[in-house]
Formats: structure tokens, C-alpha cells, sequence
């Protein structure tokens, strides 16, 4: 199959997401639900619009007699009440079949053996197989009777497999866990594709026995979800073989050392693949293995010293299941995110503290950042970034002017000169700081000055959001060197901001360096509006993956693995009403 053919395959497939819109996720609900995995009941509260009825099978079909006999009994599928995921499949698979005149979809027996093995192969998409009852369907088309099987078990079969079915290839391509339930500022929208596409697909996996092919096609078809699959499959291989040796705590090892923690500090590295297997005995820290923990310090985040200290040993111990179940977490997140990224855009790494640009899909440019202490997080959200700010003022935000200027004003009375902030009235006037009560300020703003040691430094990247969150410059340029760069108070600071705004500008001749470096000169304030708004997207992957399919674990500075991980192992078992 081409690689045309294979994306407009997708692209039907995933057009099912609007066949199934309020048990997808339900951003429509007033109130917040109970589960991430488990959508609360819904009831309708206007009459569906009138349709004509579908017109019943021939008597001569006894099977299609039974399949709509059957789907005539999930009711009430115009009001509730009815668990919305339940009352949106079952329209679903009644249209599935009314397309078909309620002939049977899985009476091929090579349709039956495919959609068992692509329900089966959900496991290496981080699913839960049970999900979709694979164990009920296997053992209805393998009890020794079910050759001479009626009509009627026939199509509680059938209505059962075609639920499953519709349910897995919406999972592969939009994820189980609805992002909003996990975090409510999630913004980033599915492509709107006419459900039909999607409904004439799947009667066409049936007729043309492609089921295989269209869970195939069903899975994003970016490049990194096929290596976040193969590293899952990987991680679960070492598991069966007793996964990898912990290293003992102990006094920090060093090179040149010899110590009998080597040994296993030895195994443990083999066994990720950073140190060479002929290397594997010995009991003395030689160069060797000083190159190897580096490597592995640098994939961890780590200070790569090359010393085994707390930190790196605490790494090297995490066990093989949590580091599976990180996988799972980013396969998740993964499907939610890949097909936004096409185009132009950028992405900013939060959990990798990076910032990419891409051009057509590719990426051009990159650059270390630092994002927010976890108790002021950088949020995630996608936008559109429309303007540059050059030789901004810095507005303090309130949190900041309480938590961290106002000690240092009441510390230091010369703080606002020595770093040229004035304060304001409600009215925008400056006021004297002798004339604030700076025990209990009221009604003033305070505004630092463009210029040297501003704290947005020489220039800002700006994108409509309710968090006032951007890309900007910054004059802590000594912070960039750490490991672990969640040091800002949500917003971005880009270590080359300058080299961003070239290519945001793309335009060679107006907007070259120069031309930028001769704007920030003057040492005025000026808004600069992009001639091409560029979208943004503040993402969060705690791994990462290089081109030889190695992975690379991030601290998950946020904690939000755990929870997103508890929602894609709560049980979501398929239900046709």
C-alpha cells in the first residue's frame, strides 16, 4: 500500500472520532466526572430529529432478522438514561449494520481471525486487550459448538465484535483517556473528518478482509509511535528475561575506584545498553565505564559527571515495570497529539525543557529552555503565535510581586531602583515608593523597564492564552547549563529567543539578523506582528527516543505520569446496550 493510500485510509478511520463525539470525551459537560476512563451517564434532552425508519431484513435471512432484532432492543437510544460511551456505540454499530441491511460482518471466518490478532495486538499499544473483550469474543468462535449456533447468538455476537471493532480503532487513533478530565486547559483539537468516511471504511475492512490493515492504519503513522511501540515491546522482553540488576546504595562511586558495587553497576548498564558486553566483569571503575554512566546520566537528565551518586543510582534502580509503564503513559500521549504535527509550528518540550521549530513536518532548529518550578507549572495548551515583543517592559505578575519581589523590597529599600522597576497607580501613573505601604500594598502595579537585566531580556514571543505564559528572552543565561531547567515561574525562556524570531519571521530580507539586532538597538518597545500566525504547542513527553529507537527517560517533573497511567489501567470493558 503507498504511503497516499495508507493516509487516506487513516483519514476515514479517523473520521469514527465524530461517529462517537459524546462518549469520546464529552467536552460538552457542565460538571467535572468522576474517571478519567469511565464517562459519566448522560440523558438526551431533546428528541433525536425524525428519520426514516430502517427497513427490516428479508425473512429469507435468518441471521440478519436476529441482528436487527437485536439492535431493536437497544433502547432507549433517543433518551436516557444511558451511559453516554453505551448509547453513542450502539448508535454506531446500528448504523454499521443499517448501511448493510443487517447482513453479518463477521461470518468470514479470516475477518474473525484478523479482528482477534488486532485486538490482541492492542497490548503493544499500551491498551488493555480485556478492554475490548477479546477473551469473550475468542471463546464464543472456539466453543465446540458454536458451529451449529442460532441466529440469535450469531448476532449477540456480532453486535458485540462490531462494538469492539469501532472501539479499538477510535482508541489506536484518539487514545482511551480523554485529556480534558486529566488537565481542563487542554486545548488541542481532533481534525474534523465527515463520519461517513470513516462508516464506508470499516464496511470495506469487512469486504475486502483487510481488518489487519486497518488497525494498522488506525495508529498514528508518525515515525515516533512506531518506536515508542518497538521500545515497549523491548521493555516487556527484558521484564520476561528478570529484567535489569539494581545497583546497592552506598558511598558515591568514582572512576578509579575498584568496588564490588561495580560489578552490578556494570550488569545494570549492559543491560540498558550503554556499556558493551564484552565489558560486563570487572570490579574497577575504569574510563570505559565513565563513558558509559555519562551516557546514561545525559539520557536521564542527570549532571553527567560520570560519578554515581544518590541521584544516578535511584535512576539506575527504577524498575523495568514503571519504566514500561512510562512507555504506556507516552503511547497515550502519542495518540493525542502526533496528528497535530504537520506543517509549520512549534513545539515546546516542556518535561525535555527544549523548544523545536518545524518546517514542513521537519524539524529545523532546536533550543534548551527552562520552564516552570512544579509549584508554578508551565501549562500545557496549544495556540498561535502571533506577534514578538522587542526591548519589553516587564509587567510583575501578582503571584511573582507577592511571593518573591515584595520580601525583597521589604529586605532591601533600593531593590526597585537597582533593577529599574517603577511603581503605578490603577491609574497607570508612577508613584514614589516612598508612598506605598509596603507592608500591605494596594491597587499598584509594578512595571520593570526595557533595558539590561529586564527579565524578559530583549525580546518576547507572544500567543493568546488566559495563563499569561510566552516564549521570551531571559538574562539568566547561567541556568541553561543545568541538567534540569525547571527554574522559571511558568513562563518559557528560550536560551537563542533571537534565532526563533528569524525563523518565525521567515522572511530573508526584512527580517533577517541584522535586521532584527538594528529593531532591538533602538531600545524602544515595539510589538511586531508575524505576517504568518505559527502555531504553538506546549507538550509533555517524559521520554524521549533517538534515531536508533533508544530511549531516553525524562524526569516527570510535573507528576503527571501516575495519574494518566491510572486511567489507561482502569478497566473500561466494552458494553452494547
Amino acid at each position: 500500500m503507498t504511503m497516499e493510500a495508507k493516509t487516506l485510509r487513516r483519514g476515514a478511520l479517523v473520521a469514527l472520532w465524530s461517529v462517537l463525539p459524546a462518549w469520546a470525551w464529552g467536552q460538552a459537560l457542565p460538571s467535572p466526572p468522576s474517571s478519567a476512563a469511565s464517562p459519566p451517564p448522560i440523558v438526551a434532552t431533546e428528541p433525536a430529529p425524525a428519520t426514516s425508519a430502517p427497513q427490516p431484513p428479508p425473512a429469507d435471512d435468518p441471521l440478519a432478522q436476529a441482528i436487527y432484532a437485536r439492535l431493536q432492543q437497544m433502547t432507549p437510544l433517543e433518551g436516557g438514561p444511558l451511559p453516554r460511551q453505551d448509547a453513542a456505540l450502539g448508535k454506531a454499530v446500528a448504523d454499521f449494520y443499517a448501511q448493510r441491511h443487517y447482513t453479518a460482518a463477521w461470518a468470514d471466518e479470516t475477518n474473525v481471525r484478523q479482528l482477534l490478532a488486532g485486538l490482541a495486538s492492542m497490548q503493544g499499544d499500551g491498551l488493555l486487550p480485556e478492554d475490548y473483550q477479546l477473551s469473550q469474543l475468542k471463546a464464543t468462535v472456539e466453543a465446540p459448538d458454536w458451529a451449529g449456533a442460532s441466529p440469535q447468538r450469531r448476532a449477540e455476537f456480532e453486535v458485540t465484535a462490531t462494538g469492539a471493532y469501532i472501539t479499538a480503532l477510535v482508541q489506536l487513533a484518539r487514545g482511551k483517556v480523554d485529556p480534558v478530565r486529566l488537565d481542563p486547559t487542554w486545548n488541542f483539537d481532533p481534525a474534523a473528518i465527515d463520519p461517513q468516511e470513516g462508516m464506508t471504511l470499516l464496511q470495506t475492512s469487512i469486504d475486502e478482509r483487510s481488518i489487519d490493515q486497518a488497525f494498522a492504519t488506525a495508529r498514528p503513522q508518525n515515525p515516533l509511535y512506531a518506536k515508542l511501540r518497538d521500545a515497549l515491546a523491548q521493555l516487556r522482553a527484558t521484564a520476561a528475561e528478570g529484567g535489569w540488576p539494581d545497583v546497592p546504595d552506598g558511598p558515591v562511586l568514582k572512576p578509579g575506584m575498584t568496588d564490588a558495587r561495580v560489578v552490578a553497576l556494570r550488569a545494570r548498564l549492559v543491560a540498558g545498553g550503554y556499556l558493551d558486553p564484552t565489558l560486563a566483569d570487572g570490579d574497577h571503575f575504569d574510563n570505559p565505564l565513565k563513558d558509559a554512566v555519562k551516557r546514561f546520566q545525559a539520557d536521564q537528565y542527570l549532571d553527567a559527571d560520570g560519578n554515581v551518586g544518590g541521584e544516578t543510582i535511584a535512576a539506575l534502580n527504577v524498575s523495568i515495570q514503571d519504566r514500561i509503564g512510562q512507555v504506556r503513559a507516552n503511547l497515550e500521549r502519542a495518540r493525542w497529539l502526533l496528528h497535530s504535527l504537520q506543517g509549520t509550528f512549534v513545539v515546546v518540550d516542556v518535561a525535555g525543557y527544549k523548544v523545536t521549530y518545524y518546517r514542513d513536518g521537519n524539524p529545523v532548529w532546536k533550543s534548551r529552555v527552562q520552564v516552570g518550578k512544579p509549584y508554578r507549572s508551565t501549562p500545557i495548551f496549544r495556540s498561535q503565535i502571533t506577534y514578538v515583543t522587542f526591548n519589553p517592559t516587564w509587567t510583575i505578575p501578582p503571584t511573582i510581586l507577592k511571593n518573591d519581589v515584595l520580601p525583597k523590597i521589604r529586605k532591601n529599600p533600593s531593590y526597585l531602583a537597582n533593577n529599574r522597576i517603577r511603581v503605578l497607580d490603577s491609574s497607570g501613573n508612577t508613584l514614589s515608593p516612598s508612598k506605598v505601604n509596603w507592608a500591605n500594598p494596594r491597587g499598584i502595579t509594578l512595571r520593570q523597564d526595557a533595558g539590561p537585566g529586564n527579565s524578559l531580556g530583549q525580546v518576547v514571543i507572544r500567543f493568546p492564552n488566559s495563563f499569561a505564559v510566552y516564549l521570551h528572552d531571559t538574562p539568566h543565561q547561567e541556568l541553561f547549563e543545568k541538567a534540569k531547567r525547571d527554574t522559571s515561574s511558568g513562563c518559557i525562556r528560550v536560551e537563542h529567543p533571537l534565532e526563533l524570531v528569524e525563523l518565525l519571521f521567515n522572511d530573508a530580507q526584512k527580517w533577517n539578523r541584522q535586521a532584527i539586532d538594528e529593531r532591538i538597538a533602538t531600545k524602544k518597545t515595539q510589538n511586531v506582528t508575524l505576517p504568518t500566525a505559527v502555531p504553538v504547542l506546549l507538550a509533555y513527553w517524559t521520554v524521549d527516543i533517538a534515531d536508533d529507537g533508544k530511549l531516553a527517560y525524562k524526569p516527570d517533573v510535573y507528576q503527571r505520569d501516575g495519574s494518566l497511567l491510572a486511567a489507561l489501567d482502569k478497566p473500561q470493558p466494552l458494553r452494547t446496550p
